[in-house]
């Protein structure tokens, strides 16, 4: 396992592995754009649950807690849902399965993933602008 250039979505999708796998902080930050939201359905919220969501300051902190929490994470993307690129947009929706094991415990999650990318103009890299989670919990 390398860390890619994230010359394409899909490598950036490699390099969300391997800062899972490793539990690399710096490798993980790279992955996020400036503009970073992760969206997801809060059950507990109103009477039937909402989305929430949050940026990219909270999204660092929560990840940085994960790898700090469990000793193992295994992430496997599954099959591709679909892919679209346009220009310097992507949007990627996959299926997924995240093995945590630690101390607090061993927790298996499968779900869907939809990533919307984009490449930055300065360094040509592409970056997660949104991550909308239908993991089943």
């Amino acid at each position: 396992m390398r860390i890619t250039a994230q010359a394409t979505p899909a490598e950036v999708l490699e390099n969300f592995v391997y800062a899972y796998t490793f539990r690399d902080s710096l490798v993980y930050d790279n992955l996020l754009d400036s503009s970073f939201v992760f969206v997801y359905f809060d059950p507990n919220l109103g009477t039937s649950g909402l989305f929430a969501s949050w940026n990219r300051d909270v999204e660092l902190k929560t990840t940085g807690r994960l790898f700090r929490n469990f000793e193992t994470l295994m992430l496997v993307w599954d099959s591709t849902i679909y892919e679209t690129l346009e220009g310097e947009s992507a949007e990627i929706a996959k299926t997924l399965h995240l093995h945590l094991f630690g101390s607090r415990g061993e927790f298996n999650l499968t779900g869907n993933a939809i990533f919307n990318m984009r490449q930055n103009k300065h360094d040509a890299k592409w970056r997660i602008t949104r991550w909308k989670d239908e993991s089943q919990m």
